[in-house]
């Protein structure tokens, strides 16, 4: 998959928020954007969230290594544990960029709304990725 893909999924127990997700597997890393947006905010710039890189240990394959490239507070923990679970099944290098905002989740971003969320998008993250390794260079039919 070179071309990007473009994915969207509803934020858990959120009326009109959908989860924006930028997908982009290279055979040498994958790079991954995530944002939120409702429909009356469209149109308006989201800000600038985290942005973490993970690539996988040589000595321990199980335990990705990541470094913060950006920082913001809020994001920064979802950020770096979807980076570092990206590495950990793919065994390749992985660009996180996120600004998902939990704000207009149904109970304001409660930790299950948030844990809701983070296995929402790595399943459908990590099928994206599937499928593009289990076709020949990666083109989807």
């Amino acid at each position: 998959m070179d071309a990007p893909i473009q994915l969207s999924l509803p934020l858990p127990r959120s009326v009109d928020t959908r989860i924006y997700i930028q997908l982009t597997a290279k055979s040498k890393a994958v790079v991954l954007f995530l944002t939120t947006a409702s429909a009356e905010e469209a149109t308006s710039p989201t800000p600038l969230g985290s942005f973490v890189y993970a690539l996988p240990d040589r000595y321990n394959p199980t335990q990705p290594l990541s470094t913060p490239l950006c920082t913001v507070e809020p994001t920064l923990e979802f950020t770096t544990r979807l980076a570092k679970l990206i590495t950990r099944r793919t065994q390749l290098p992985t660009y996180v960029g996120n600004s998902v905002s939990f704000a207009s989740a149904g109970l304001g971003g409660t930790v299950e709304e948030e844990m809701e969320a983070f296995k929402q998008v790595a399943e459908l993250v990590l099928s994206k990725l599937e499928f593009a390794n289990a076709t020949p260079n990666g083109v989807q039919s």
